[in-house]
């Protein structure tokens, strides 16, 4: 494998995200709001803080998001459980129903591209969606086997 491979699969990702990202437009819900919501719906609740850092921004940047889905009742903030001084957000009802309605959406529009591929195309595709899943769970650090070693 080489560079040339690596960053046109970099380059085909990200335009086909983009793509797929134009039907979030049809739920009224922008792209950082959909992925936090994501997170929540499909990974359950969350701190503030963590939902942050899964999602890769600061922390002020995460309360405009929830508080923008707090707006439209798609996220509520409930006591910890554990820990009475801090919260969880967690997706409410109408948010996973949002965010339904949001996956099909960029499903429909993904099969209908499918569709202009030939079927061999389509099966050369289906097979490389293994690898990309292999890609997904690799450690970030290629020398982390995920065995804690503590303190380095």
């Amino acid at each position: 494998m080489n560079d040339s491979t690596a960053t046109r699969l970099h380059s085909a990702a990200i335009h086909l995200l983009r793509r797929l990202r134009s039907t979030d437009l049809e739920v009224g819900v922008g792209p950082a709001k959909l992925s936090a919501l994501s997170v929540l719906v499909f990974g359950g609740a969350r701190s503030l803080g963590q939902l942050a850092a899964e999602e890769q921004v600061s922390a002020p940047t995460m309360s405009r998001i929830v508080r923008g889905l707090e707006g439209r009742g798609l996220v509520r903030r409930i006591p910890d459980p554990d820990d009475g001084r801090s919260i969880e957000l967690r997706a409410t009802a109408a948010g996973k129903r949002l965010l339904e309605k949001a996956r099909r959406a960029r499903l429909a529009q993904l099969e209908s591209l499918l569709e202009a591929l030939s079927p061999t195309e389509r099966a050369t595709l289906e097979a490389a969606v293994d690898a990309f899943e292999k890609l997904s769970r690799l450690p970030t650090d290629p020398l982390d086997d995920g065995r804690d070693r503590g303190p380095r």
